[in-house]
């Protein structure tokens, strides 16, 4: 989860923007005490460790920028041209030019910065990766699949006028009111290409990320007028996320209950059923499987790159995420696949409530970057590009080809095996590929999360996802020079 914006009294507060070098403590960041939600609190204060590291980091390469700057010309525009693998794009700068955010907000010039990686984000300052940077994994940020999106150029460029989208309104006849026409068709295309669900007789929800959409299916599953808190669970290890995401507004409608492994209760439930699983890979089937259950099915990974398509998901309710699928983690589009029509009214209501709508700009840039995935597999011109699942399907073997041959003699990591199985989308046996790896500790260090750290690499402790601490997950989609840095720092722990 990235914490870069934090909730404080209702207002998102830029941490980024804040003065340097002052360290905002975690009492100014985040309203809530141990004594209120001690496992919410214990997740934060993790990310205020990484926020600090960050800070820190960000200092540093802003005074090392400040010595050398050569500040390119940004001139506002009358239109944004989005393209696959930057955010703007049109006017040029100097491949050493230093981008300063701080004075260009509110201006539309468009800017493409050289995107060297310090610390392992892209900064756009230009500063390189040194071999003693702090690599940060801890975070699933897809940044391996822009080299595709750059040699793909003009094909997934979008132009938006500044006269077009204004409405809060995208088709009225549809009951996701706010979803553009243009996404919900290259969504079914897709699912249709691929086959990994079934979309006949769904409702497709636009969210501004999953995140938004988990948080509207459990309102929408949760009766408003129980006596007691809705129950939601997962089996461990589950994603980090669940538990904050489900108690952090302290709804009264549901609540947090734990690992669907350990629940007994004789009571209704919503268990999260996340497939291939964020963190471990593996891939899973509901657990409680009681009378009174609700099923919700992230299916952020089940794409072709990641895992043999072995058959189309018929679930009520399934999630999926551009982030996940093409990498654009930036552009904060998810959607939902849901049969039940009262369900999708009210998840359709709290996105209402809570954003009035997703993002016009972002969907119709999610529909280009769809349309132009399918493109390639529909006859359409690639320029000799390589198809857009072969590349991430290629890079994803190669990485855990990698990973795998630097822990082979290794006493102290060790790292899950996947079962081969039949991909109806290729037509060929293929083994599981997860986008994060389940890294357990064999030896005597009890805190793998503290031992990387240690050795400058941030990574996500098991006890997040319910587990054994020794346990963590690792990101396997970074940039290749932070995924080759790792690799060889990881090989050489001792």
């Amino acid at each position: 989860m990235s914490f870069q914006k934090c909730l404080l009294n209702s207002t998102y507060l830029n941490i980024v923007s804040l003065p340097l070098p002052f360290i905002y403590p975690i009492s100014a960041i985040f309203p809530i005490s141990s004594a209120q939600n001690p496992p919410l609190y214990q997740t934060l204060v993790f990310h205020h460790q990484l926020y600090i590291l960050e800070r820190e980091a960000l200092f540093e390469g802003r005074k090392k920028s400040e010595n050398k700057a050569k500040m390119g010309s940004l001139e506002p525009e009358t239109h944004i041209s989005f393209n696959g693998s930057c955010n703007v794009t049109g006017k040029n700068l100097s491949t050493d030019s230093v981008i300063n955010l701080d004075e260009t907000k509110g201006k539309m010039g468009s800017f493409e910065p050289e995107t060297r990686i310090s610390n392992g984000r892209c900064n756009g300052t230009g500063m390189k990766l040194s071999t003693d940077s702090v690599i940060n994994f801890d975070r699933g940020d897809p940044t391996m699949y822009e080299s595709f999106w750059q040699e793909m150029g003009q094909r997934s460029t979008i132009v938006i006028s500044g006269s077009q989208s204004m409405s809060y309104f995208s088709d009225v006849r549809n009951i996701c009111w706010f979803m553009e026409p243009e996404l919900a068709q290259e969504i079914k295309k897709l699912h249709q290409l691929v086959g990994n669900a079934e979309t006949k007789d769904r409702h497709i929800i636009v969210g501004t990320g999953s995140s938004q959409l988990i948080q509207a299916a459990l309102y929408a599953l949760s009766p408003s007028d129980a006596s007691e808190p809705m129950n939601v669970v997962s089996a461990v290890p589950y994603y980090s996320s669940y538990p904050p995401l489900t108690d952090y507004l302290r709804s009264k409608l549901y609540r947090w209950a734990g690992d669907a492994y350990t629940f007994n209760e004789d009571a209704p439930y919503i268990e999260f059923v996340t497939s291939p699983n964020n963190p471990d890979g593996s891939i899973r089937k509901a657990v409680v499987n009681k009378s009174g259950g609700k099923m919700v099915h992230d299916l952020a990974y089940y794409w072709p790159q990641y895992t043999p398509i072995s058959s189309a998901a018929d679930h009520d309710l399934m999630l999926f995420a551009v982030s996940k699928c093409t990498g654009h983690a930036g552009t904060r589009i998810g959607w939902a696949l849901v049969k039940d029509v009262e369900v999708a009214k009210k998840m359709i209501k709290f996105i209402e409530l809570n954003t009035i709508g997703v993002s016009k700009d972002s969907q119709l840039r999610a529909a280009k970057i769809i349309h132009t995935v399918c493109d390639g597999y529909e006859g359409g011109d690639t320029g000799g590009v390589e198809r857009f699942f072969e590349y991430g399907h290629r890079l994803m073997t190669e990485r855990w080809e990698r990973l795998r041959e630097a822990l082979r003699e290794s006493t102290l990591f060790s790292l899950p095996e996947f079962q081969l199985d039949f991909c109806n989308f290729t037509g060929e046996i293929r083994t599981t590929l997860p986008a994060f790896a389940w890294l357990k500790c064999e030896g005597d260090i009890e805190d793998l999360e503290m031992f990387l750290k240690s050795n400058k690499i941030l990574t996500r402790s098991g006890k997040h996802c319910g587990a054994d601490p020794k346990y963590v997950r690792v990101s396997m989609v970074d940039r290749d020079e932070i995924f080759n840095l790792f690799v060889k720092r990881l090989s050489v722990c001792h």
